[in-house]
């Protein structure tokens, strides 16, 4: 947990509203840990790190393509 914090991250618990987002999305991508990874993305407008091409299908801001 020390790397997490030592490098200024901090842990996004999964809410009630990204799981609601999940059953939202199409099945572009059917990875279910993923899908909650572009969830919380959509509900907290933050960029995704990813090399997932698949992410791109999604609304969401992607980083290192």
């Amino acid at each position: 947990m020390h790397v997490i914090e030592d490098n200024g991250f901090e842990l996004l618990p999964l809410s009630f509203k990204h799981t609601l987002q999940v059953s939202q999305l199409p099945f572009y991508h059917r990875d279910p840990f993923d899908r909650i990874i572009i969830s919380q993305s959509i509900v907290e407008s933050i960029p995704i790190v990813t090399v997932n091409a698949v992410f791109e299908q999604y609304p969401v801001t992607c980083l290192w393509q």
